[in-house]
């Protein structure tokens, strides 16, 4: 059964389509990429999951149900905007935000100083909030979004303001939720984590649903580009639908940069390259990056 299902979903703010019949759905032990420019419509999804706002229609499951509050001890939500009490101690507002899902105190505070060991937080236990730095606190606020090994485990652009080196902790708790069985789902505008973690990417511009799928489908929405070092007769070959020389090298070889018909494999063109007997020195097959294919299916216009 998913952890989270979303059908059909929509939100309204006035005029405004804030998520426009949106549908997903994620699996146990999954990690689900969000991605989208700012103002995509990630945030209020996350909050409608939430049971924060309620939508204007189409039906969310969570674990079943539809959203109550009263689910919380199942999930753990990291937002965007980040925010804690400056004259609480660290460990004591992962304790508190640990009761507030219905946790026993004394095993909140065990797993909350657990957690504080591996973020390298241990003997900052007692510090107050307003004492710590930013990345400090940013820790700990993961932290109580990760005290009650939720089932249902998300990420409000939670790589946000985070140096390299606690931008990779995260990422490691990303997977060890993950292999744990939680279903994790961040939304994010950089493209490198996803890249790095999601088993499956949803993709929003405007509120509607631009793609879904894996990494390597998303790719595949972009026909590959061929760099090639070959002469004049490479043109001719099946299967290119445009060759372009970038650079003049000695004789008659040119560098090409060449772009394939839709559906043909850059191994069917090397094939035919090499039965038509067209001269080869390169040919080098260079697929689309995530970042690309955001560009491509998402950029253009300016989000809502």
């Amino acid at each position: 059964m998913a952890v989270l299902e979303v059908d059909a979903l929509t939100k309204r703010f006035d005029e405004v389509v804030a998520v426009d019949n949106l549908s997903f759905a994620v699996q146990p032990g999954e990690i689900f990429g969000f991605l989208g420019g700012n103002g995509a419509g990630k945030t209020t999804t996350l909050r409608m999951v939430l049971d924060i706002i309620r939508p204007t229609s189409g039906r969310i499951s969570v674990l079943g149900a539809a959203p109550d509050r009263r689910q919380a001890a199942a999930i753990g939500f990291l937002p965007e905007e980040r925010g804690l009490y400056d004259n609480m101690t660290a460990i004591d507002t992962i304790v508190y935000f640990a009761r507030l899902k219905q946790m026993d105190g004394g095993e909140a505070r065990k797993h909350g100083m657990e957690l504080l060991e591996r973020f390298d937080l241990a003997s900052r236990a007692k510090s107050k909030i307003g004492e710590m730095s930013k990345g400090m606190a940013q820790k700990v606020q993961l932290a109580t979004a990760l005290v009650n090994h939720p089932q249902l485990l998300m990420l409000d652009e939670p790589f946000s303001g985070l140096d390299p080196v606690n931008q990779g902790l995260l990422e490691e708790e990303i997977l060890r939720a993950s292999k744990r069985g939680a279903a994790v789902i961040f939304s994010t505008h950089v493209m490198q984590h996803a890249e790095r973690l999601c088993d499956r990417l949803l993709l929003l511009r405007k509120g509607a649903k631009r793609f879904e799928g894996t990494l390597d489908e998303a790719r595949a929405e972009l026909p590959a580009a061929i760099e090639a070092i070959a002469k004049e007769d490479i043109i001719r070959v099946a299967g290119i639908a445009s060759a372009e020389p970038k650079e003049q090298l000695d004789g008659e070889w040119r560098r090409w940069s060449i772009r394939l018909d839709p559906g043909v494999s850059a191994g069917e063109v090397l094939e035919r390259c090499t039965t038509s007997g067209v001269a080869l020195r390169r040919f080098e097959e260079q697929r689309a990056n995530l970042h690309d294919v955001f560009v491509q299916l998402v950029g253009g216009e300016e989000n809502r």
